[in-house]
């Protein structure tokens, strides 16, 4: 198989503890060519001291501290709400990759994650390919997960280029379709009002599939970023939503989004996925 160069962006915010397992799982990917770019988003434990390691010992990894901060990180609730948007962004400007993918400090994926998304966009023609999630658990890291074999036996694993435009636009408020470019303007805090939140905010529906992790061409950032929360279209309804307003965005923008319900990505989180099938048969070990 060709292998073009894929790069793979790890912003990185106080995640000493979990960001050894990211890396690694990404050191052990399938697909061969990576580029492996760390941004240190201005952190405060020793993430930094722990990425520059693997930087040294390993020439297709890079270490980068996102030279600003922002200012509005913390919202008036005490959340952060910057959601690492700045720091991708700066791994956008210094990755040399034909296509691009994410992965989160926090998570880790199975061994052919990225193998499976390229394949998968090249069979479907799509520049912008998501897969699904499942519980992040140590022993996991390392395996792989038998994609082929999913396809070909279970039903309803693809989400359709239609499909996503039509959750997109189901999902985009009134006012941010007629208030374009200007929408910025409006503070995402008078967005979420009560009452006229409804003319901001349509279905607050995820995007299909982890949305932190798509794999797409180079050609997707020429036209599409990540943006600050005032100006996200899509932003969740708490105030972050990077992912979930890029991703649409890209949709929106190509027309060429498509998603499987394939569960190759490690989310640290608590409860397990529910995918209508018994996804773990498929587990490779």
């Amino acid at each position: 198989m060709n292998q073009p160069l894929i790069s793979v962006i790890i912003p990185a915010h106080n995640n000493e503890t979990t960001i050894s397992s990211s890396i690694d799982s990404m050191l052990v990917q399938t697909y061969r060519n990576l580029e492996i770019i760390i941004v240190d988003d201005n952190s405060t434990d020793r993430t930094a001291e722990v990425a520059e390691k693997y930087s040294r010992g390993y020439p297709n990894v890079s270490f980068h501290k996102l030279p600003y901060d922002d200012p509005y990180r913390v919202n008036r609730r005490g959340r952060n709400v910057n959601a690492g948007y700045m720091a991708r962004n700066y791994g956008l400007e210094k990755s040399k990759g034909e296509w691009i993918t994410f992965q989160d400090a926090d998570d880790a994926s199975l061994r052919n994650r990225i193998e499976a998304e390229y394949i998968l966009a090249i069979r479907f023609n799509s520049n912008h390919v998501c897969v699904q999630w499942q519980k992040l658990s140590l022993e996991k890291i390392g395996s792989g997960f038998d994609f082929e074999k999913a396809l070909e036996k279970e039903s309803n694993l693809v989400i359709t280029s239609d499909q996503i435009k039509k959750l997109g636009r189901e999902s985009k408020g009134s006012l941010m379709r007629i208030l374009g470019p200007f929408r910025k303007y409006i503070p995402f805090e008078a967005k979420r009002a009560r009452i006229i939140n409804k003319l901001f905010f349509g279905s607050l529906d995820s995007y299909p599939g982890s949305g932190n992790s798509p794999l797409f061409k180079r050609e997707v950032i020429e036209k599409v970023g990540f943006r600050p929360v005032d100006e996200r279209v899509w932003p969740s309804f708490t105030g972050r939503g990077a992912d979930r307003d890029f991703n649409f965005q890209v949709s929106e923008t190509f027309g060429q989004s498509i998603s499987f319900k394939l569960p190759l990505y490690l989310w640290r989180v608590e409860q397990e996925n529910d995918l209508d099938y018994p996804f773990h048969e498929y587990l490779i070990r």
